[in-house]
């Protein structure tokens, strides 16, 4: 099975940058190595990295974004 970074749509996008700049604390449904997961923190920053895009949380945790499942405010 492939793990070909997918963009997710600019809606999704526009909605974790207003999450981000509210400082608001979220609660993160997503996929780490195909086993859901979620935790709940604020998102602080976006990286670029290998054409790839994450979020980076306050704990310095990484998620891709075409990883994210569900989100929503805490």
């Amino acid at each position: 099975m492939s793990d070909k970074y997918i963009p997710i749509n600019c809606h999704l996008y526009d909605q974790l940058e207003e999450f981000a700049v509210k400082k608001s604390k979220v609660q993160i449904t997503y996929l780490d190595n195909y086993e859901e997961k979620i935790i709940e923190d604020i998102i602080i920053d976006f990286r670029t990295k290998n054409k790839e895009e994450y979020l980076i949380l306050s704990n310095k945790q990484e998620i891709r974004l075409d990883k994210v499942l569900k989100i929503h405010t805490i």
